[in-house]
């Protein structure tokens, strides 16, 4: 438990992108980055899909939504028992994972908070993309692991590590009875996986995910209010691997760009929360699985911004403020017990015409949203790509 944010739980999410299972598109002239000045994303111009799981619609929170798989971080994702399996890790920073740039006293708390002094000896950037692995494992049947020898060979020093993270990670293969039954044994008992570890002799691939994101639940949004500290993190595999969704809390899993999922949100044939929509829209920034990867893995030591959307009800929609916008409060609520949607009483072209600078993402219902930003994202990450489509439209400044 975080005593820095009491009124949370805290949990990992990992957005999982992977070479596309389809023909490469036609030839054409080398670009890094999708085309800003289009404004369009054609879907067959990425060379990847992004692994989006369908909650059951018996679930407690958000029930029927696609997301990334993830979940609550468990107590034995800190548990000392780890040292013993990353022993030849200790010594470097983070067990190899490396330290960010970003001043400690600006860190989220999620990421700042001295794990030691709450007694667990394991650094939250190595537990937190442990509870990534393991729920991914859980719910998709991904398994991001790599044997104890590779990993000394791969991670082990500096140079090694370097070499072994410029390219999208190429998944170890298991023999996939044994890890059908250890996945059953995990989904009953977390602590498992850590025992699974341990026998099989292999290691979470903790250096493959790159911090990406914060996010917090905003308060008073959703009918049974439960609300989550998640820390997002990028992962990027040269192909697409075997997936099976766990039957439980996963009714369904899809492998689709980017850009297709942001036309499935459109056409509401599925529903994405705000984190997605954005994320997904950061995505297509990058139409090639090698961009995506190197821009996820150099800024990722960069660190990253700590997201509470703050709800406000305008006359013809609702606006979820993040921090950078003009409106947004200067010390936002994060018990709770203050009003959350607070009404406006003015249209949105008032709202807009008032505000120097926008960081908001506007709903006028559940599947028609739009990110206005005209201000430059921290810690080196990129703005949401305009998804050009009707009632779906990503707005910024075109000077940015």
């Amino acid at each position: 438990m975080n005593s820095a944010l009491r009124h949370w739980k805290e949990a990992a999410t990992l957005i999982l992108a992977a070479g596309a299972r389809r023909a490469a598109p036609a030839p054409r002239a080398p670009r890094r980055h999708a085309d800003k000045g289009s404004g369009t994303t054609p879907r067959s111009a990425f060379d990847y899909d992004v692994l989006l799981l369908k909650r059951s619609g018996k679930s407690g929170f958000m029930p029927s939504a696609s997301v990334f798989p993830g979940g609550l971080v468990e107590a034995t994702d800190f548990s000392g028992e780890w040292l013993e399996l990353f022993e030849s890790f200790r010594n470097l920073p983070n067990f190899g994972v490396g330290e960010v740039k970003q001043p400690p006293e600006t860190r989220p708390p999620i990421f700042s908070t001295n794990r030691a002094e709450l007694g667990s000896p394991v650094p939250g950037d190595v537990a937190f993309r442990i509870c990534a692995v393991r729920e991914t494992f859980e719910e998709a049947g991904v398994l991001l692991a790599v044997s104890a020898d590779e990993a000394e060979r791969l991670y082990g020093n500096q140079d090694n590590n370097n070499s072994a993270r410029s390219s999208p990670t190429v998944l170890s293969e298991w023999d996939r009875g044994v890890v059908s039954e250890w996945r059953s044994l995990v989904i009953q008992n977390s602590d498992n996986f850590l025992r699974m570890c341990r026998e099989l002799r292999c290691l979470p691939n903790i250096w493959a995910l790159h911090e990406w994101g914060n996010w917090l639940t905003p308060v008073g949004v959703y009918e049974k209010q439960r609300r989550y500290d998640t820390a997002f993190y990028m992962c990027c595999l040269k192909e697409t691997p075997d997936t099976v969704q766990d039957q439980k809390e996963i009714v369904h899993f899809k492998w689709s760009d980017p850009s297709e999922i942001l036309s499935s949100y459109r056409d509401r044939d599925v529903w994405i929360a705000p984190p997605q929509f954005y994320d997904l829209g950061r995505m297509c920034n990058f139409l090639l699985l090698n961009d995506l990867h190197d821009f996820a893995r150099w800024r990722s030591l960069e660190g990253c911004e700590q997201y509470l959307p703050v709800r406000l009800l305008a006359t013809d929609c609702y606006i979820s403020l993040l921090p950078g916008d003009s409106l947004y409060p200067e010390n936002p609520d994060y018990t709770g017990v203050i009003k959350s949607n607070v009404p406006a009483e003015k249209c949105l072209e008032d709202l807009q015409k008032e505000s120097v600078n926008m960081h908001r993402i506007v709903n006028h219902d559940y599947y028609t949203a739009s990110v206005y930003m005209n201000i430059t994202p921290k810690y080196k990450h990129v703005q949401p790509l305009p998804h050009l489509a009707p009632n779906s439209i990503s707005k910024q400044d075109s000077k940015l």
